[in-house]
C-alpha cells in the first residue's frame, strides 16, 4: 500500500490537535490531508466530488460529534475507512468500535490519545488488508449451480492456520478455514459465499469436503515426535441431522486419522435442534473427537452451553483477545475464560493474536494455545506443510 496515494480527512475540533494529526500523516508520507473542525464540516467534505480513503475522527466535538458522523457515514454507505482517535476511556472506545462495525462502516481501529506515528501507521496499514470490509460479503451473488460447480471442480478448499503453545511456541495443530479460488473474483473468504451455500442446501457437501481435506492433511503432518490436531467449524444445520456423527466417524477413520486428532468447533448459537445436536455431540465425543466452543464469550448463554454439551476446549473470541492488552474489560474476560477452563479441565485457545503485547499477556494468564496473524495467516495445504517443516526445524 502506498500511503502517498491515499486521501485522508482529519476531523478534530481542537486546532492544535487537528494540526498535529495532519502533520503526523504528512510525516508518514501522506500526500493529501483535508481538515475539518467537526462532523458537520466533515460531512460536507465527504460529499464533495474528490473521494476520501481514510477518516480520522475525534468523538467529543460540537455541532456533530464523532458518533453521529459514523452514523451518517453508514447511511450514505461511504466507502472510506475509519480510525477513531480520542482521549476517552478504553471501554468507551471499544463500544464505539463495535458500534461502527454494526453500522457497517469499515473500521480500522481506535487510538487512545496521545497519538503517535507508530500507532497511526499500524492502523493505516490495515486499509489495504481487506479487514472489516463491509462491502465484500454482499458485493457478490452466486447461484446454487455456480456453487455446486465450484465444489465439484475443487475450487473451494481448506486453508490451515496454525495453533501453537503459548509457553514454548510448539505447534499443536491447525484450524481448517475454507476458501474459494474463484476464477474471476480471486480468493474469496467464507463471509462471501457461506450464506449462498446454506441457501442452496450444499452445506453437508461442503462440510464433508473440508473434513476429508482436513483429515487427509492431518495424517500427512504426522511426525515421530508428535501428532497434530486439526479443527473444523460446524454449521448449525449439520448438527440437526441425526446421521451426522456416524458419517463423520466413518469419513475420518477411512483416511486413517485417529478421532482424537479431529476437533469440531461450533459457535454458541449453533445448537438449535437440541435433541439432535446433543446426540451428535455425545456420539462424536464418545468416539474420541474433540469439541470446541468457538467465539466463547460473545453469546448470551455461554455457561449454559458448557453444562449441556461435552466440550473439551474453549476458544476465546478474537474480539476480546485482540484488545486484551489495552482494554481492562477485555483482559478481565480473557482471564476469567482461562480460569474457568482450567477449573473445568478444558483446553484454551486464544484466537486473533496479532501482536507481541497480546502474546505476553496470554503467557502471564497461562493461556495454553494461541492462533492468529502473529503466528501465521491461513495457508494453503502445501504452504502450511512447508511452514510446519520450518517451525519444526526451528524448535529442534
Amino acid at each position: 500500500m502506498d500511503i502517498a496515494r491515499l486521501r485522508f480527512l482529519v476531523v478534530e475540533d481542537h486546532s492544535f490537535q487537528r494540526w498535529m494529526m495532519g502533520n503526523l500523516l504528512e510525516v508518514l508520507g501522506a500526500g493529501s490531508v483535508a481538515l475539518a473542525g467537526d462532523g458537520k464540516a466533515a460531512m460536507e467534505r465527504l460529499t464533495a466530488p474528490e473521494p476520501i480513503d481514510i477518516v480520522l475522527t475525534d468523538l467529543d466535538m460540537p455541532t456533530m460529534d464523532g458518533m453521529e458522523l459514523i452514523r451518517h457515514m453508514s447511511r450514505m454507505a461511504h466507502p472510506a475507512s475509519l480510525i477513531v482517535v480520542s482521549s476517552k476511556e478504553p471501554a468507551l472506545l471499544a463500544s464505539v468500535e463495535e458500534m461502527a462495525r454494526a453500522y457497517q462502516v469499515r473500521m480500522l481501529g481506535t487510538i487512545q490519545k496521545p497519538l503517535t506515528a507508530s500507532k497511526l501507521a499500524g492502523l493505516v496499514a490495515l486499509h489495504g488488508s481487506g479487514i472489516d470490509d463491509p462491502e465484500s460479503p454482499g458485493a457478490l451473488a452466486f447461484s446454487p449451480e455456480e456453487i455446486l460447480a465450484a465444489l465439484q471442480a475443487g475450487q473451494i478448499e481448506a486453508f490451515f492456520q496454525p495453533k501453537v503453545q503459548v509457553i514454548d511456541r510448539q505447534v499443536r495443530g491447525a484450524e481448517a478455514l475454507v476458501r474459494w479460488r474463484h476464477p474471476r473474483h480471486g480468493l474469496l473468504e467464507p463471509a462471501t459465499f457461506i450464506g449462498p451455500v446454506e441457501t442452496a442446501g450444499l452445506m453437508d457437501m461442503l462440510t464433508e469436503r473440508v473434513v476429508r481435506e482436513a483429515a487427509v492433511n492431518a495424517v500427512s503432518w504426522r511426525d515421530s515426535a508428535e501428532d497434530l490436531s486439526v479443527s473444523v467449524n460446524l454449521a448449525p444445520s449439520s448438527l440437526s441431522d441425526p446421521s451426522f456423527a456416524d458419517r463423520m466417524i466413518r469419513l475420518v477413520e477411512a483416511v486413517g486419522l485417529e478421532p482424537r486428532l479431529m476437533i469440531f468447533e461450533l459457535t454458541e448459537s449453533a445448537m438449535t435442534d437440541l435433541g439432535s445436536n446433543l446426540e451428535n455431540l455425545a456420539r462424536l465425543r464418545m468416539k474420541g473427537f474433540g469439541l470446541s466452543i468457538d467465539d466463547y464469550g460473545t453469546g448470551h448463554s455461554s455457561m449454559e452451553r458448557l453444562t449441556r454439551a461435552p466440550f473439551t476446549e474453549i476458544k476465546i473470541d478474537r474480539m476480546f483477545v485482540a484488545s486484551a492488552a489495552t482494554n481492562a474489560t477485555s483482559c478481565a474476560l480473557v482471564e476469567s475464560s482461562v480460569d474457568l477452563a482450567r477449573k473445568l479441565r478444558l483446553a484454551t485457545v486464544a484466537e486473533g493474536v496479532e501482536d507481541h503485547a497480546t502474546w505476553e499477556l496470554l503467557l502471564a494468564l497461562n493461556c495454553e494455545t494461541a492462533q492468529g496473524y502473529l503466528i501465521s495467516r491461513p495457508l494453503p495445504a502445501q504452504e502450511f506443510r512447508k511452514w510446519l517443516g520450518s517451525a519444526r526445524r526451528a524448535s529442534a
